[in-house]
């Protein structure tokens, strides 16, 4: 239990099962394990009862560069809250694979690695070594609800 060990130390809190509006179909698993990898789906910022937390809109506009860093932070526990809920365990990971991040953007701004440092930034910190990983960052026209960041990632695990 080091790496929830880790989250307490830092004062950090694992949000709830996310809760979406009445009328959202999410047909899919937020993590979906096969032989040792464990595929996360996009998820979201979410505060600490499971619904969908802002900032909302598009960074470079309704939503500045420190928002949107804090946002991806967010996204991160709430990663890491759905792969606890699948292995039980954080420890289980043993290295982050890969890392892709959407970041809703205004024309013009160009930041999105800096955004996506948030999430990256978490990981590292709490994982250390086992939290590096390869990275996409990508500017979108929109995100679900309205929310300024999305990540999936891939990582490995043991049995």
């Amino acid at each position: 239990m080091i790496v929830e060990e880790r989250l307490r130390e830092l004062g950090l809190v694992l949000p709830a099962q996310l809760q979406v509006p009445p009328d959202v179909r999410l047909p899919f698993a937020p993590v979906r394990i096969v032989g040792d990898r464990a595929y996360v789906s996009g998820h979201g910022p979410q505060a600490p009862d499971g619904t969908i937390s802002g900032p909302f809109g598009k960074v470079g506009a309704e939503v500045s560069l420190q928002e949107a860093q804090g946002a991806a932070r967010l996204v991160g526990l709430s990663i890491l809250a759905s792969l606890q809920r699948t292995l039980g365990d954080l420890d289980r990971v043993t290295a982050w694979a890969r890392v892709f991040g959407m970041v809703a953007t205004a024309p013009g701004f160009d930041r999105m690695p800096a955004v996506i440092n948030g999430f990256s930034d978490l990981v590292l910190e709490l994982y250390g070594e086992a939290g590096a990983h390869a990275r996409s960052a990508v500017g979108v026209a929109s995100l679900p609800f309205g929310i300024p960041v999305e990540i999936e990632a891939e990582v490995v695990i043991r049995a």
